[in-house]
């Protein structure tokens, strides 16, 4: 399963408001910037964000978006559900592909696409945007310099 450009975008978005929890609404142009998405793409997709409950709004000069979920209990495959729909290795497994595929049903690599399913689900679902947090002020300790005299 390849991610749509806009759910990698929708996934750093959070990413990015989870890294500034409990520090006030984060503008558009900011996470924009840090996280390389273009700004007018943005808006659409916190605009949807917001109308699924991820996310809220504040109005002004000191406006913003803020993450309305706490990271720890935010998963990446929530948020992937939500922009892309069903998690899934190919598109046959899907309840609709029952008419496209003239094999459904009777297909030999069905049981290898479930495991891999469930794989793929169970990494998605088993890692929170805190998770992220932390894997990136890790990664950030790692590479700042430490200077000793």
């Amino acid at each position: 399963m390849l991610l749509t450009q806009k759910c990698q975008y929708a996934l750093r978005a959070i990413f990015e408001l989870a890294r500034h929890i409990g520090e006030g609404p984060v503008k558009i142009a900011d996470i924009a910037e840090v996280q390389a998405i273009p700004p007018r793409f943005l808006e659409v997709i916190l605009t949807q964000l917001k109308q699924a409950g991820f996310v809220a709004s504040q109005r002004g000069s000191e406006g913003g978006y803020i993450l309305i979920r706490s990271p720890a209990e935010l998963s990446v495959g929530e948020v992937m559900r939500f922009v892309q729909g069903p998690i899934g290795p190919v598109d046959c497994m899907l309840e609709s592909a029952k008419d496209k595929c003239p094999l459904y049903g009777n297909c030999v690599f069905l049981p290898m696409w479930e495991r891999a399913r469930v794989a793929m689900s169970g990494v998605y679902d088993t890692t929170t945007f805190q998770d992220l947090v932390d894997n990136a002020e890790r990664q950030s300790e790692k590479s700042d310099p430490l200077y000793s005299i």
